[in-house]
């Protein structure tokens, strides 16, 4: 049987490892990406929407972009609505299959070896190696980095542990009649735990919407409800074929990093817990992890304490913005239908959409978070859910 060779093995060919991959073989590193799906970007479990201000920041495949959004319209449980619209478009909505292999392309371009239909069976991390077994193929390679998504097997046996919070979501993209501004749902019969949504996309082929839930439980029937809330307005045609499913973490492992392993993206639980977006966070915690990845090959020490620095960034970066937000999603989570009613009712009256306009943030939503903890009318909401 044949093996392999790499400086770095990469498990799972989302963007965070296909970012990250592309970045170590510019290097100069010989990289190996698997990925165990036949084609890269499918299956999509992805709403697709990016802060536009990501494209210049991690240099985006801009041609991956269907459409900006520049207005969200709020539902509350009993039908109050607010509508939030910015000047500049906050983000865009991309064609996840064409962003991921544009950034397979770019990897493959400098020297990264992807290898598709390629699961990952056995992973084994020695003083002198990991060694692997791929499709049968054994691979040894000086360092592995798991970016294979909500998945968290090997996590689990290297004691890095797993993600304490997850939600169920259901989404799919469907022809629409019609187009609105993207909308989110709230209420205990529409997402318990989460919130529906829906988002316009524009194809050269005809105008669509993804639709989807996050919720504690029974994602698929939330789905259909979602569905039957918003077909009419959205000119929507039975059938519908059933939703994508998938697993969404909302925290982090306890530990990212191990004797020649590092965790980036959604297998490391950096996932927005408000929203559950994860592409930027994920990117966010590639270029973390190529930087020292880079520096801990050059000087051939692969060790826990020479990959540490990554966990000690990522965590400067993002921490104090997950804290923020998993306090949001607490209070969030104990209000009642009347009690969400309540706040839209008051975001309605008192000054708290100026808060919204001077402090949100596509993807930092700490500062938007304090004001309304500091915001008493909001306050009081707030924390009256949480102590009652």
């Amino acid at each position: 049987m044949t093996s392999s060779a790499a400086d770095v093995l990469v498990i799972g060919a989302g963007p965070a490892g296909l970012y990250l991959a592309g970045s170590l073989a510019r290097a100069g590193h010989r990289v190996i990406v698997c990925e165990e799906h036949p084609t890269i970007g499918d299956p999509v479990h992805c709403t697709g929407l990016l802060a536009t201000e990501a494209f210049d920041e991690f240099d985006l495949p801009r041609d991956a972009i269907l459409n900006t959004v520049a207005r969200v319209q709020f539902f509350s449980p009993s039908g109050l609505l607010i509508d939030y619209s910015s000047r500049k478009p906050p983000a865009a909505v991309i064609d996840r299959g064409r962003f991921d292999r544009a950034l397979a392309e770019r990897a493959e371009a400098a020297g990264v070896e992807i290898r598709l239909n390629t699961r990952v069976q056995d992973l084994a991390t020695r003083d002198e190696a990991v060694e692997a077994v791929a499709a049968g193929t054994p691979i040894r390679a000086r360092l592995a980095v798991l970016a294979c998504g909500a998945r968290y097997a090997v996590q689990q046996a290297k004691r890095l542990g797993i993600p304490k919070v997850f939600l169920h979501t259901a989404q799919r993209e469907v022809p629409a009649g019609r187009l609105h501004d993207v909308e989110v749902h709230f209420g205990r019969d529409v997402a318990p735990g989460g919130f529906a949504w829906a988002v316009p996309v524009r194809r050269p082929g005809g105008n669509c919407v993804r639709i989807g839930v996050m919720a504690s439980h029974d994602a698929p029937g939330y789905f259909r409800r979602m569905i039957a809330r918003v077909e009419n307005r959205w000119h929507i045609a039975p059938p519908i074929a059933a939703p994508r499913l998938k697993i969404l973490p909302l925290s982090s492992i306890r530990r990212t990093y191990s004797h020649r392993l590092l965790v980036i993206g959604d297998a490391a639980g950096l996932v927005k817990p408000t929203t559950g977006g994860g592409i930027y966070y994920a990117i966010v915690s590639a270029r973390l992890a190529a930087d020292v990845a880079a520096d801990a090959l050059r000087r051939n020490r692969l060790d826990e304490a020479m990959l540490s620095p990554y966990e000690t960034r990522w965590r400067a970066r993002l921490e104090h913005e997950f804290d923020a937000q998993q306090a949001m999603r607490r209070a969030a989570l104990a209000l009642s239908d009347q009690e969400i009613d309540a706040f839209f009712d008051l975001a309605q009256t008192d000054g708290v959409m100026p808060l919204v306009r001077k402090t949100a943030k596509f993807n930092e939503h700490r500062h938007l978070i304090g004001a309304l903890f500091k915001h008493p009318p909001a306050r009081r909401i707030l924390l009256r859910a949480v102590t009652s």
